[in-house]
């Protein structure tokens, strides 16, 4: 099996200002997206190259949204919360997140991301 290209875990996943988890996932692996459950069940998945993403201008800087299948889901990657208290964690960090999330579908585009 390959190495996932990208993974996150603890993730908040939203549709239609619907929380489906608190602590889901997010893998882009072998050319396809997957949103989970924090119990690994999936919520929806599709090939990375049909996914829009995007960072929404109203949105924290640990939000991204992601248009999979038609469906739009609103995803928060590095939560404060997710962290000890007193931690040294930042909005940066959940920005650096996003930002590296956006950068693989992005370049599975070839180019620049649909918006």
């Amino acid at each position: 099996m390959a190495e996932p290209e990208f993974s996150a875990t603890g993730v908040r996943i939203e549709r239609s200002h619907r929380s489906l988890t608190r602590a889901g996932q997010v893998r882009i692996r072998d050319g396809r997206l997957e949103l989970l459950t924090s119990y690994g069940r999936e919520i929806d998945s599709a090939p990375v190259d049909s996914v829009q993403a995007g960072k929404p201008w109203f949105a924290g800087p640990d939000q991204a949204r992601a248009t999979v299948n038609g469906h739009r889901y609103r995803l928060t990657l590095g939560r404060p919360e997710d962290h000890p208290p007193g931690g040294a964690t930042s909005d940066d960090e959940g920005e650096a997140v996003v930002n590296r999330f956006l950068e693989v579908v992005r370049s599975a585009h070839g180019s620049t991301a649909k918006h």
